[in-house]
């Protein structure tokens, strides 16, 4: 959303205990020894992520660094509330700690009031977060509604901050979304419905069928997109262009492991046979008689 003016709901218990209680009682599965599936691309010939044209996406395998988008993913488009995320980073870094604690209620609910109290007091916010990383399709605006992004900028800036940081407090606070934002839309559309994702920053026109953004994170990837239609187009256009997941790499240098050989009689369990068949093997073969010793196949001799 971008409008200007939105009731505001009565805070949870955790944002009233600000920022650092947040951090102090969330986790986030970032480190490099929790990664899981990530969503799999779909591409075209071209090697581009295949979506229509109204659509753009951009997606990162954090692991290898694999970056993947649609042909129109540098297309600076309507940034709508995913640039809170700009506004929340500046104020996270020099910003008092009662801004970083709006900051992160901000992100959370989609707070309208707070990006226009927080613009207001930190109007270079969105500009310098773009500067510093390199985000050549984000341009602020005089009100940060109007401000412009790209798909290809946010998960840039989403895997610097994961790089710098993996309980970085713009992860933690997309990690803790409310379902519902500021002004009643529900927040689980888009991105958010992909396989392993943790966190979300969504964004919506003001007529809430114009524009639509969404930009997630996962343990080991980071993903965002934008469509000019409803959220339900977004949502059906991003899930559209994945299929399957990708799976931890395998070891490089590990061989394969070795077949065993083979035995005369006994089933291959490799072709899975039934209980049956198990119960069926051969039996041991007789150990022929020893001259001394006693016949341990029958009785035991009372001599013994």
């Amino acid at each position: 959303m971008n409008a200007r003016h939105r009731l505001t709901p009565r805070p949870s218990r955790a944002i009233r205990l600000g920022l650092t209680g947040i951090i102090a009682v969330t986790s986030l599965p970032l480190a490099a020894g929790n990664v899981a599936a990530a969503p799999q691309p779909k591409l075209t010939p071209q090697g581009t992520i295949d979506a229509p044209g109204r659509t753009q996406i951009s997606f990162t395998h954090t692991p290898t660094g694999a970056h993947y988008g649609t042909a129109n993913e540098n297309e600076a488009r309507p940034g709508l509330s995913i640039v809170k995320l700009y506004i929340a980073d500046y104020v996270f870094k020099h910003g008092t700690e009662a801004d970083k604690a709006k900051a992160t209620q901000m992100i959370r609910y989609s707070d309208d009031n707070i990006a226009s109290e927080l613009y207001g007091r930190y109007p270079d916010s969105i500009n310098a977060t773009a500067r510093e990383y390199g985000l050549s399709n984000t341009h602020g605006a005089g009100h940060w509604g109007n401000s412009t992004t790209s798909s290809a900028d946010t998960v840039k800036f989403l895997e610097a901050k994961k790089r710098e940081n993996p309980s970085d407090p713009v992860l933690v606070a997309m990690s803790t979304a409310s379902p519902v934002a500021a002004d009643g839309y529900r927040q689980d559309y888009g991105t958010a419905t992909l396989p392993g994702v943790i966190g979300t920053k969504w964004g919506w026109s003001d007529d809430r069928q114009s524009v639509h953004a969404s930009a997630s994170i996962g343990p080991d990837f980071s993903v965002a997109a934008n469509t000019y239609g409803t959220k339900e187009a977004h949502t059906s256009d991003v899930q559209n262009a994945f299929g399957g997941t990708v799976g931890t790499p395998p070891l490089p240098g590990l061989p394969d492991s070795p077949s065993l050989p083979n035995i005369p009689g006994v089933p291959n369990l490799s072709e899975s046979p039934n209980l049956g068949e198990l119960l069926n093997l051969p039996e041991s073969p007789q150990l022929p008689q020893i001259p001394g010793l006693p016949n341990f196949t029958g009785q035991v001799p009372a001599q013994f």
